[in-house]
């Protein structure tokens, strides 16, 4: 099932972004959690054809990564990017599709700062899995962390609060 959450709430998200959305809800059934436990880079590889016919540009390993600038050197040369896993350049809209790491290594922080230093962007979209598997404390079993929820009540109250100026129009979080 694929759940979202726009912000700011007070906003609505706009066309291309459901575009995204349509994505992942075509994909839904291959890439579900817990269900499927796939990697942030092999869902990538299910979502990288849709994204391209939206002229995404998207990363498709080590050797090809789509960088993003951040600074400009002399004579215009590109001094400094970061790394996204897609970027539409004309609607300024950066997509980063986590798995494991999105709450537990605080990746979706990281992803956030890239999105708000890169140059151009407007929008950032930030895939996770709706639940994560982990190893539980004190037992040989597992319990599901809820990631989806988790950073949507962090943006929640990073918008509530009112005490940060992000840089960006929107952010969408997209739970698969």
């Amino acid at each position: 099932m694929i759940n979202w959450q726009f912000y700011p709430k007070s906003q609505r998200i706009t066309a291309d972004l459901e575009q995204v959305l349509k994505v992942f809800y075509k994909h839904s059934e291959t890439i579900k959690s817990p269900e499927r436990m796939l990697s942030s880079n092999d869902v990538l590889r299910v979502i990288k054809e849709d994204l391209e016919i939206l002229h995404y540009k998207v990363e498709s390993g080590k050797g090809n990564m789509v960088r993003v600038p951040v600074l400009y050197g002399k004579n215009g040369a590109l001094e400094k990017s970061f790394n996204a896993d897609a970027f539409n350049e004309s609607l300024g809209i950066v997509i980063e599709v986590e798995a494991g790491r999105a709450v537990d290594n605080n990746q979706f922080l990281k992803d956030l700062f890239q999105a708000c230093m890169m140059d151009g962007v407007s929008y950032l979209v930030i895939a996770v899995r709706n639940f994560y598997r982990t190893k539980a404390n004190n037992s040989k079993g597992y319990k599901e962390d809820k990631d989806f929820e988790d950073i949507n009540l962090f943006f929640e109250t990073l918008y509530a609060s009112a005490r940060l100026d992000l840089p960006l129009s929107g952010i969408l979080i997209i739970g698969y």
